[in-house]
């Protein structure tokens, strides 16, 4: 399942991938990534197949989760614009609907997948409710984490949704909050009861952290909830997973730790301002970068008060009951074009399921089962 808005060529480490494995792919397009250059490429890889689906701009899904996508939490995250959570959501709609029991999201910059992961994966998820891998070559980290690791600061690399499986016959399958760190609280419970594991590394594209402050800005607020929310997990270990959200629901704790982060924060620009002293001309550059970015993000956690946190904490909760319900009664197996239908998206099409070579060429049309490969 492969949530993209980047140009076709960068999915080829992936269709290579699946064509080895025998695994077909659910490509969900937006942005630079264009339905009809996407199925030219899988029209190249033989034994490729995909369900190829074209998102619209600000499409929502059929089922609402109001809660976590209120205007003060956008707000808090300098109105960050971000259509993933919304694709990897529709991606488990879609799953159940076909009647699959088991995906995994991959995002469009990830490569270096190997096959035996892959099958550790697939173990895996027979005995836990999601598995996932790391991304060492590029750490998969926050802005603030990066500049951190600038200075040299320890900072690990966790688990997260670029790489990620899904066992969809979990009684309690989540779903993914429109904040930064939308993974961390899909999978909150299962990192609560130390039941998340790693079953591999991968790669994840190079990019410059600091580059633009304003991702310092709209990573912040789910950064602090995020790292907030886990640093309960680890202060209350063998109590239920109610018992740590009614921790994360007291203000005075987002008030100790919104302190504790800004804290941190403050140390790491102290360290880039040592930094900057011996730095050599490029690596200046990148010092000041990592400093505005940072201030930035400081900026924005001053700003967060300790009842938006609770707010937040609430209402995921009250989205996860709706979204509960709604896996319950409303989500039933259906055909391909009837899936596509309910969830409002007429733009798509299936290549490579089993049609003759000499089909390659046939045109794509809106809503059609085309078989193009």
């Amino acid at each position: 399942m492969v949530p993209t808005a980047r140009p076709a060529s960068g999915l080829q480490d992936i269709i290579t991938l699946s064509a080895s494995l025998s695994i077909p792919l659910v490509i969900l397009c937006s942005q630079q990534a264009q339905l009809a250059q996407v199925a030219q490429r899988m029209e190249k890889t033989f034994g490729a197949r995909a369900l190829v689906v074209e998102v619209p701009e600000n499409y929502s899904l059929p089922f609402d989760l109001p809660g976590t996508s209120g205007a003060e939490f956008k707000q808090a995250s300098a109105s960050r614009s971000s259509d993933l959570s919304v694709k990897r959501n529709l991606g488990l709609l879609l799953a159940l609907m076909r009647g699959w029991s088991k995906i995994m999201f991959v995002d469009d910059d990830i490569s270096r997948i190997a096959h035996p992961a892959v099958a550790r994966m697939t173990g895996q998820l027979d005995r836990h409710p999601v598995a996932s891998m790391i991304s060492r070559y590029f750490p998969d980290n926050s802005v603030v984490c990066h500049a951190r690791r600038l200075v040299g600061f320890k900072q690990d690399v966790f688990v997260s949704g670029a790489t990620l499986g899904v066992n969809l016959r979990d009684p309690g399958l989540s779903f993914f909050a429109d904040i930064y760190n939308e993974d961390w609280f899909f999978f909150a419970r299962h990192a609560a009861a130390r039941s998340l594991p790693k079953v591999g590394e991968v790669q994840q594209a190079e990019y410059l952290p600091f580059a633009d402050p304003a991702r310092a800005d709209e990573q912040e607020f789910g950064d602090l909830l995020a790292e907030g929310l886990y640093a309960i997990f680890d202060s209350m270990p063998g109590s239920t997973f109610e018992e740590q959200l009614a921790a994360a629901t007291r203000p005075r704790y987002w008030t100790d730790f919104t302190e504790i982060r800004r804290a941190m924060i403050d140390e790491t620009l102290g360290a880039l301002l040592r930094e900057q002293l011996s730095a050599s001309p490029a690596g200046y550059l990148d010092v000041l970068d990592a400093q505005r970015s940072l201030q930035t993000a400081e900026n924005r956690a001053a700003s967060i008060s300790a009842d938006l946190c609770v707010e937040f904490i609430n209402r995921w909760q009250e989205d996860e009951i709706r979204w509960q319900r709604t896996l319950q009664s409303d989500v039933h197996v259906r055909s391909e074009p009837d899936a596509l239908a309910e969830l409002g998206l007429p733009t798509w099409t299936s290549c490579g399921f089993g049609t003759k070579p000499r089909r390659r060429r046939r045109r794509l049309r809106l809503g059609r089962d085309l078989g193009a490969v």
